[in-house]
């Protein structure tokens, strides 16, 4: 399992969660991460439970990850949860070659990236009455 490490700031009432060593390229994490954007959690991970995409296992375990730091270190509300922020990055790429014809031999590149979720309590629109 990859190491997941979380970094809180109170003062925001944000709550970070990165999972590190995905094995999956950036360009086919970022479709995914960008629908789940401004989505409340439990509509992500609904989503994500669904989808086709082999990578969006990993994705729904960080959220979950994220909702579990917000619960348990802060007590946050978790119908109240949604995703600020939902971004990816390069790491290393394992390099392996394959002989080709005529002693040649082919790259192959098996990139890995990390994730990292940023969730954030959602304010609550409070209606002071009926437009006249």
């Amino acid at each position: 399992m990859s190491k997941k490490s979380k970094n809180i700031n109170k003062n925001d009432k944000l709550v970070k969660s990165i999972n590190n060593n995905i094995r999956s390229s950036v360009r086919k994490l970022n479709p995914i991460l960008k629908t789940i954007v401004g989505k409340k959690v439990g509509t992500a991970v609904r989503n994500l439970t669904f989808s086709e995409k082999r990578i969006s296992r990993d994705i729904q375990k960080t959220i979950s990850s994220a909702i579990a730091n917000a619960e348990n270190n802060f007590q946050f509300d978790i119908d109240n949860l949604i995703i600020k922020e939902a971004y990816c990055g390069k790491k290393i790429v394992m390099k392996r070659f394959r002989p080709r014809a005529k002693g040649r031999a082919a790259p192959i590149l098996k990139p890995f990236s990390s994730v990292t979720i940023i969730l954030s309590e959602a304010k609550k629109m409070e209606s002071h009455g009926t437009k006249s």
